[in-house]
């Protein structure tokens, strides 16, 4: 925010801050505190943490070197930031669902906290927040001693009313503990509730509305949210671009389309229909600047400059205030409205505050406010935007205005953040440069302003909402118009390691930092010579070499995806789960995942069969990745598929055939008997010779197949088959997720598999695995493992032998910490086996 809000012409000096101790580490030290907590896989208990401050804080006193003082004294704040964050993270995860009370009905009292939409197969979706005793109704239910969740996540589906019935209500929901994919990387749904404060998640039953509910504060601002919604889609819902209107206008996206999505996606604009930083500072910067030329105007006999600037701070945060309150008032609203309280405080104040100094003040606080904010992607984009701009435009660039102003921050941005994108398993799309150039401007010139003036007028004079409406689709179709020409210009896609991002950015804000003109010439050429290497020399597409063979099966939820790989080959059988508009595995859990092992492109994809469970996604798998070979059990199907989506290519019959990858041996099998379905399933057995290690992929085959392929093992040469018997260690993904109609007695004795892992959802309606199934594999010894309970699952050969790892192993606190639903699952599943 510019400080000319806050001081007249003169250019009044500003006082410094009060000198004392250097509060700069201070501050460092605390955030550090509190961002450290979150790479922790236990959670220390919040009163050692806060007795060990006390401590060093007790010897930062009593030492007699100012060395000694200092270093304890940064101990001592690092361990407060520690300990507050670890208050927070324990109060949160003390709110839980007992086990017993999964997947049965409850009846639960409160209030609706967001803005309800609309998801996946016609469901309404919305945020339920629980009053006091909410959950005395379920007398067959014993409340326990620790506390119940107070916020849920639910759905609506099935036969529902276009709106739920009223504000609060009582409503009949079946719930589960917060569960997601656990993978080595890629988008963490447990991550995301835990860090919004959804102790539970479920789906409704019946909704009856209760006026007899107490609404508190915050239901009635949930109410009023919800009636301003419906102002807004009765005065403006006719326009063509309603979605981006409501989105800009109060927060709500819940009329974005995929293709909405998509747009904004692949023009690396998603941020604008976010509101946070960009929106509120638009806010302040308008309404400061009316505020101080409204001052201005108010002789100085009777409004003094102090008063003046006091006036114009109010103003800006009411303003703001009012905004983020329209808006939903959500975590990055917050974020930014306390980073615009910081800085307009103290500039009220008269501090001469340096840049960066504001920057890490704002940091301590909006850390002080909301301890979960590492948790959060924009959190660390947004700040590092923040310190890019700092970097570029106070140091020796001098004062840019303007045209070239805004060109110099959009080039920063979009090298400086690149970094930071790629370690959040994203990516730079190249027309997102020239989108943000012409989006930012025309969003924070034309559209905001019209916008918000707009709604303001059409709330004043309701019978402008037709011409209103009509200046709002022109400025609005001018944007999206001008997003999509950019999304389907087919721009190139740099595909690029965090260390070659790290030094593109460096190169490009050191040249724009360095104001030397021969400097920035040099490094111009560099750069340029390394566009033209990447762009026209096509440098050929390989693969991070592995020594050692390596399978890793991927928690995909209810579906099956594994990764095979040796030196610089790599095998994918089957692509997981997708449902259109919700969840694709392949964009979540396997792209993100395969970029940050190297993986850039596939030597073989094996589609076992055509269910969605197993080939979801898969057209945009073989969009983005290179690919030399396809096999599938539904050959003919898959390649259907791929040609109604304009992929048509050759897809290989799973044939019994041994291939080689790496050292690796391959050998394929289908039934010679079923033609389609579950059982044409491609079944894969994969042998390490130099260990004695093989892995048996089997996808969805039933018990008829299951004896068909125990005759074609019976009936390989004797060589072979002693071979097999001997292996020191066999893993078998258990056949059709572990359902009762696979895993026979005679495939489980036969096969004596020392480890099976099932590929299986949480807490899933198909109840996989199953008990009877469970039991065989108990009785031979097996050692069993759910991805349900352990998330990913990597196998490694090591001197060898086999290395299984399990991701929940070191999973956060808030995820794998004791009583939570992996702990749980995992207990389950040794009583079941047992």
């Amino acid at each position: 925010m510019s400080g000319d809000f806050f001081s007249d012409d003169s250019n009044r000096p500003l006082s410094r801050s009060p000198r004392g101790l250097v509060v700069e580490p201070l501050l460092i030290a605390f955030c550090c505190g509190v961002i450290l907590l979150y790479r922790l896989s236990v959670l220390p208990a919040w009163q050692w943490l806060f007795a060990a401050m006390a401590g060093c804080g007790l010897l930062a006193l009593l030492l007699p070197h100012r060395w000694g003082r200092m270093a304890f004294m940064l101990l001592a704040v690092l361990l407060a930031g520690t300990a507050w964050a670890s208050w927070h993270a324990s109060q949160r995860l003390h709110e839980r669902l007992p086990a017993a009370w999964e997947r049965v009905p409850l009846e639960v009292s409160g209030y609706v906290c967001s803005l309800p939409a609309r998801g996946s197969f016609d469901s309404l979706k919305f945020d339920f927040c629980l009053v006091e005793n909410a959950y005395q109704r379920n007398v067959q239910a014993p409340l326990p001693a620790h506390s119940l969740p107070s916020r849920l996540r639910l759905a609506w589906y099935g036969d529902h009313p276009d709106q739920l019935p009223g504000h609060t209500l009582n409503i009949t929901v079946v719930l589960k503990r917060p569960h997601g994919g656990l993978n080595l990387t890629g988008f963490r749904y447990e991550d995301w509730l835990f860090r919004h404060g959804y102790r539970a998640t479920g789906s409704v039953r019946t909704v009856v509305p209760d006026a007899s509910i107490e609404c508190g504060l915050h239901c009635r601002y949930r109410y009023q949210h919800r009636r301003l919604l419906n102002w807004v889609t009765a005065k403006f819902g006719e326009a063509r671009h309603f979605p981006l209107l409501s989105s800009l206008l109060i927060g709500y996206r819940g009329a974005m389309t995929p293709a909405h999505w998509d747009t904004l996606k692949a023009t690396g604009t998603i941020h604008l229909v976010a509101i946070s930083g960009l929106h509120l500072g638009l806010v302040a910067l308008g309404i400061g600047w009316v505020a101080r030329r409204c001052a201005l105007g108010v002789p100085e006999f009777m409004l003094s400059e102090r008063a003046r600037r006091r006036l114009v701070f109010g103003a800006v945060m009411v303003g703001c205030l009012a905004y983020a309150l329209m808006s939903g008032f959500t975590v990055p609203t917050r974020r930014a409205l306390l980073m615009i309280g910081v800085l307009g405080w103290a500039l009220l104040q008269g501090w001469h505050i340096p840049p960066w100094r504001s920057l890490l003040l704002a940091l301590t606080v909006v850390l002080i406010a909301d301890p979960f904010s590492p948790l959060d992607a924009g959190f660390w984009l947004s700040f590092c935007a923040v310190a890019v701009l700092i970097l570029v435009f106070s140091g020796r660039l001098g004062v840019v205005q303007g045209v070239l102003a805004l060109v110099l921050a959009q080039t920063a941005m979009f090298a400086g953040l690149w970094p930071g994108l790629l370690l959040l398993g994203q990516n730079q799309p190249l027309a997102g440069f020239v989108a943000n150039l012409f989006a930012i401007p025309w969003v924070s010139m034309v559209v905001m302003p019209l916008l918000l003036c707009g709604a303001l007028l059409v709330a004043l004079v309701p019978a402008s909402s037709v011409w209103v409406t009509l200046l709002l689709d022109t400025v609005l179709g001018v944007l999206w118009q001008g997003l999509q020409w950019l999304a389907g210009w087919g721009s190139p896609t740099i595909q690029l390691g965090v260390g070659a991002a790290i030094g593109l950015a460096a190169v490009v804000l050191l040249a724009l930092w360095y104001p030397q003109r021969g400097f920035r010439l040099a490094l111009a050429v560099l750069l340029g010579l390394w566009l033209v290497s990447h762009w026209w020399v096509q440098a050929p597409v390989d693969n991070r070499p592995v020594p050692l063979p390596q399978v890793i099966v991927w928690d995909v939820g209810q579906g099956l995806s594994v990764l095979v790989r040796h030196q610089q080959q790599a095998l994918l059988y089957d692509t997981g789960p997708a449902i259109p508009g919700v969840f694709s595995a392949v964009e979540s859990v396997i792209l993100p995942n395969l970029r940050a092992l190297g993986v850039q492109r596939l030597d073989t994809l094996v589609v076992s069969h055509a269910d969605g469970d197993h080939s979801g996604g898969l057209e945009q798998l073989v969009t983005e990745l290179p690919l030399a070979r396809l096999i599938s059990g539904e050959a003919g199907e898959t390649a259907d598929r791929l040609e109604q989506a304009g992929l048509a290519r050759n897809v290989d019959d799973c044939k019994r055939q041994t291939l080689m990858l790496g050292r690796l041996e391959l050998d394929f099998w289908r039934s010679g008997r079923a033609k389609e379905g579950n059982g044409a399933s491609c079944v894969l057995r994969i042998r390490d010779p130099a260990s004695a290690t093989e892995w048996l992929l089997t996808g969805d085959i039933t018990v008829r197949e299951e004896a068909e392929y125990l005759s074609y093992l019976n009936d390989q040469s004797a060589q072979k088959t002693q071979r097999a018997h001997k292996a020191i260690n066999r893993v078998l993904l258990a056949p059709h997720h572990g359902s009762k109609t696979s895993s026979s007695d005679a495939l489980v004795q036969a096969l004596s598999p020392d480890t099976v892992i099932y590929t299986a959802g949480y807490r899933h309606r198909y109840g996989h695995p199953h008990p009877q199934v469970t039991r065989r594999y108990a009785l031979t010894g097996s050692h069993q493992i759910n991805t349900a309970c352990a998330g990913a699952v990597v196998m490694e050969v090591k001197s060898a032998r086999l290395v299984i790892r399990q991701v929940q192993q070191n999973a956060p606190f808030w995820i794998g910490g004791p009583g939570l639903a992996r702990a749980q699952c995992l207990e389950r599943l040794r009583k079941v086996t047992q």
